[in-house]
């Protein structure tokens, strides 16, 4: 098994890149309520029916983490292997996340496992947890792929994501094997204001689910799934098209994230978007509503790979499925995208006291 590092680089990657033209129009804005959240949206800490770090206003970091089991485990040996490190880890994440250093940097962790999992361990899989399927445009590299425990990490300094990676990789012990490993942040807002800009430069729209919407799109009960792509952009590239063309490929105005006409629609904004824009090709109109919720980041590994680290989470990662076909179909987006990495995850219920991460499912 390799040692986790930052994809191929084999360090954490610095987060000074050159924002160039234009962006992704996916949005990243969370599920939030206005008051008396409830432990599904609340802030940083740890137990709760539902993990933090997914309706959590997003952080200014992002760490993701894969694991595979000792391939020397299976059944009720790794059953038993994987609960004593899941305490462990239960442990550790409540005393670290609970601590004020971690409230500051509104830290927050969030576990999931992999598809091949539960058949490995003689368990019976999520209904809905299978694994994503290649879609035209991939380039997938299996060393940034899959995973049987995926870890999401986010914070307002990577400093502190990286000290509870540490301890989660040595807790792991020999029971579990790093395999991958990205980081991704928020790139400032060139202009100063307060809605980040991807690395092609448009402001992420608001079109995320509204809490209620989460309960019915998002959350299947306490869990939830999420998928990972890494997704190189072709920077330069898009750069030099005009700011009107980068528009018409996103479906949104450069400077304000807003609809084209300038002007807010009863049909949306790809009612005002051209046929095969990016904003059209993924509108939850075309699938009966349905919704995921994006907490996008952008990801750095040297002057030659940078890009969007996607993570939606959502009741089905069948319908990520239908929306990236549609995409590789019509979104002209596509053609400066390549997806390098992917992995989809169950994302446990939360832990609660007497009850650590992953005891729905192991016991």
């Amino acid at each position: 098994m390799q040692k986790a590092t930052n994809a191929v680089s084999g360090t954490p990657t610095r987060r000074r890149v050159l924002i160039a033209g234009a962006g992704l129009g996916l949005t990243v804005t969370a599920c939030t309520r206005d008051a008396d959240p409830p432990e599904d949206a609340r802030g940083p800490g740890f137990h709760g029916l539902r993990q933090a770090g997914v309706t959590t206003p997003r952080q200014a970091t992002a760490l993701l983490l894969a694991y595979d089991l000792d391939p020397a485990l299976s059944g009720a040996a790794g059953v038993r292997a994987l609960k004593a490190v899941l305490g462990a880890w239960t442990h550790a994440l409540a005393e670290t996340l609970e601590s004020d250093s971690s409230r500051a940097a509104r830290l927050t962790a969030t576990l999931g496992i992999g598809p091949a999992l539960p058949a490995r361990l003689g368990l019976r899989a999520p209904a809905a947890l299978r694994e994503v399927p290649a879609f035209t445009g991939d380039r997938l590299d299996p060393d940034r792929c899959g995973g049987d425990l995926l870890v999401q990490l986010c914070a307002d300094t990577a400093d502190a994501t990286e000290a509870i990676a540490a301890t989660l990789t040595r807790l792991a012990g020999e029971t579990l094997y790093p395999r991958w490993r990205q980081d991704g942040f928020l790139p400032p807002s060139p202009d100063g204001g307060t809605t980040p800009r991807n690395l092609l430069g448009f402001k992420d729209g608001p079109a995320n689910p509204t809490p209620e919407e989460c309960e019915r799109w998002v959350w299947s009960g306490n869990a939830t799934y999420l998928v990972v792509r890494r997704v190189h952009l072709r920077l330069e590239d898009f750069a030099r098209l005009a700011v009107h063309r980068q528009e018409e490929i996103i479906g949104r105005g450069r400077s304000t994230g807003g609809p084209l006409n300038g002007a807010p629609s009863a049909g949306g904004p790809e009612a005002a978007a051209p046929p095969r824009s990016h904003v059209r090709a993924v509108s939850p109109r075309l699938d009966s509503g349905a919704r995921m919720l994006r907490r996008g980041y952008s990801y750095a590994d040297g002057p030659t790979d940078q890009g969007l680290l996607f993570l939606a989470f959502m009741r089905d990662p069948a319908l990520f499925a239908r929306v990236q076909r549609r995409m590789a179909a019509q979104d002209e987006l596509s053609g400066f995208t390549e997806a390098r990495g992917s992995a989809v995850a169950y994302v446990l219920p939360g832990a609660r006291a007497g009850r650590p991460l992953g005891a729905e499912l192991l016991d």
